[in-house]
């Protein structure tokens, strides 16, 4: 038998290892709107060198798609040049020994379909397409493009009540935001090149919690121009708040009991209690808003019409949310105990809580709603609750900290489990869930692996309820028939949020786009104000009157991030009370101190001594 020896790693590996970890850091923390060509380009070279040498075409190949790509950005290639980077891709593509070689290609090759335009402006004018108008990430993947570094300086500076106002500049919403925005401002924050991205949700949560009442920012003089908006909900409620601001006068019509929308009626009250959810709302109302509560308008008898507050008002905004629920196209699905998840949540968000003791709940679906719908039945009692999901559990949409608190509470996650058909009784209640078991396959385009036939037979899921959480849907009927012009369910709109053929009609939010994030929602109220504005003849500006806290000299040594701890499950299942706890003063001070402030160094100080307005 050989000699056995200790395998160690020789100090360029360490090197190497160290660099790659590096490299991966600063590829999270990289800003949007880089030149797609550039990137391309570093992918490639980097794919170059990784590659063993031993076949043509990518030793040799993939240099020279690099160097024809590079003639690009410098300006020396023709329109043939593309033709011919296509050519080279596609042979590379096809005859590399291995995946660094054919990979690296088909990365060209998507590019050239997704970003043609800007090989041909870089030929043509020798320029990119793609401008870095707002480099900072945080402030770019925010879809509000709300003042992210600002408020976190002023928060460091103690100062809340202020960071409030000016996360108000751009979002009415910071106190529900605060709560339940899915944080993609944290994608690329550049601390990950550091240690890891700041908690930026959780400092707007310390913010909000130690601001006292904050009160709006007064109205501009009254225009006399008058907008009504259909739907209460963020989206809504945010053109009404900023329209205010202007001075129009707007108008809300709401079919149901309260304002608030999937706020109120769909995220359950311990993520986001009805109290602090008013705290927002108040203050949106207390700028003259005006509220006409189970008011449908649907043109059904006995209701308003659309054309009625189109020829009583000035501009209309359609901020209708997604409150139908989608089938899952089973047999058995009409069976007594089968719920959809949005009549679920609307119930309990109107305070009928059903009685869920001693019952077996299986909730399908894999997204944040379907998380909802769990954790929610967990506390109405339920002996057990499972979640069928037909992929793995790493390829749900929920948000991992959200699946990750349902099985805490109790919750089972059976992936791979696709639903076949629901067994009823004789009475025709819900007796059981038959499932087909997947095994994971082939990535679609999404980027997802498809669930593919296991080849097992069916499994049967005993139960008593089925909570249906896989997505919602528009009700549009009434708006087609109006004559407004509908693709999919969905109303069309231009760029500007105005319906497609129409005068002085806007929509956005759910009813344009397909149900979307509460952030997403509330941009696009923003947006639509302020083309609504221009469209009645105005160019109103909205500013914070905050002065910015200067950017800090001194060392960024790397820290841990701080996140925000939870109640115990065993006690947070047992009630609808608040689960997350908030920051203490000094993790908030930690925290804080943590931002690279890059809305001032590397890129000039954009705000001066003031925020920006728009």
């Amino acid at each position: 038998m050989g000699r056995l020896t200790v395998l160690t790693k020789s100090q360029s590996q360490k090197v190497v290892e160290g660099l790659y970890r590096n490299l991966e850091q600063r590829i999270v923390a990289s800003p949007p709107g880089l030149c797609p060509i550039d990137v391309s380009v570093a992918f490639l070279k980097m794919c170059h060198a990784q590659t063993c040498g031993k076949c043509v075409p990518c030793r040799v190949g993939l240099g020279q798609l690099a160097n024809l790509m590079e003639d690009v950005l410098n300006g020396e290639a023709t329109l043939e040049t593309i033709t011919v980077i296509e050519k080279t891709a596609r042979v590379i593509e096809e005859t590399a020994d291995c995946a660094i070689g054919y990979q690296a290609a088909s990365m060209v090759l998507r590019g050239l379909q997704g970003f043609r335009d800007d090989y041909i402006e870089h030929i043509e004018n020798g320029r990119c397409m793609c401008h870095l108008e707002q480099p900072v990430p945080c402030v770019a993947l925010c879809p509000a493009g709300v003042d992210i570094p600002g408020y976190i300086a002023l928060v460091h500076d103690g100062r809340c009540a202020d960071a409030v106002r000016l996360i108000r500049k751009d979002n009415p919403f910071p106190t529900a935001c605060a709560l339940v925005c899915e944080h993609p401002c944290e994608a690329r924050c550049r601390r990950n090149m550091v240690d890891s991205s700041i908690n930026i949700r959780a400092i707007k949560r310390y913010a909000v919690d130690h601001s006292g009442t904050v009160p709006a920012p007064a109205c501009a003089p009254a225009t006399g121009k008058r907008v009504a908006i259909i739907g209460g909900g963020p989206s809504g409620l945010s053109a009404a708040y900023f329209l205010q601001l202007m001075g129009h006068q707007t108008t809300i019509f709401e079919q149901r009991r309260q304002l608030g929308g999937m706020l109120r009626y769909g995220i359950p009250n311990y993520r986001l209690p009805k109290e602090r959810l008013a705290e927002d709302i108040d203050a949106i109302l207390s700028t003259g808003v005006e509220v006409r509560l189970e008011t449908a308008v649907d043109g059904r008898e006995g209701n308003l019409s659309l054309n009625s507050l189109r020829e009583a008002y000035d501009a209309v905004y359609i901020a209708v949310g997604a409150h139908a629920d989608k089938k899952v196209g089973i047999d058995g699905e009409e069976g007594e105990g089968v719920i959809s998840a949005v009549e679920f949540l609307r119930d309990i968000g109107e305070g009928e809580l059903p009685d869920f003791t001693g019952k077996r709940v299986m909730v399908i679906g894999g997204g944040n709603v379907a998380m909802d719908v769990t954790r929610s039945a967990i506390r109405l009692g339920a002996d057990s609750v499972s979640v069928v999901y037909r992929r793995r559990k790493a390829d749900m949409t929920a948000l991992p900290d959200e699946i990750e608190g349902a099985i805490a509470e109790g919750a089972q996650i059976l992936e791979l489990h696709a639903p076949k058909r629901i067994e009823l009784d004789d009475a025709g209640r819900v007796a059981a869930l038959w499932a087909d078991p997947k095994i994971i396959g082939l990535v679609d385009k999404a980027g997802r692996p498809r669930p593919e036939d296991s080849g097992e037979g069916e499994v049967r899921l005993p139960c008593d309820i089925i909570l249906v959480a896989i997505g919602q849907e528009i009700d549009s009927d009434h708006f087609e028939c109006a004559g407004l012009m509908v693709n999919r369910g969905l109303l069309v709109t231009d760029d500007s949020g105005a319906v497609r053929g129409e005068t002085g009609l806007y929509a956005g939010g759910d009813c344009a786009t397909g149900p979307e994030t509460v952030i997403k929602a509330i941009a696009t109220g923003k947006v639509v104000a302020a083309n609504i504005d221009n469209y009645l003849g105005y160019n109103h500006v909205i500013s914070a009157d905050v002065d910015i806290p200067p950017a800090r000299l001194g060392d960024r040594p790397a820290c841990g991030r701080v996140n925000l701890t939870e109640r115990d499950s065993t006690e947070r299942r047992e009630d609808f009370e608040m689960v997350e706890y908030g920051m203490s003063c000094k993790e908030a001070d930690q925290e804080s101190s943590r931002c690279l402030r890059c809305d001032h160094f590397g890129y000039g100080v954009f705000k001066g001594g003031r925020v920006s307005q728009w």
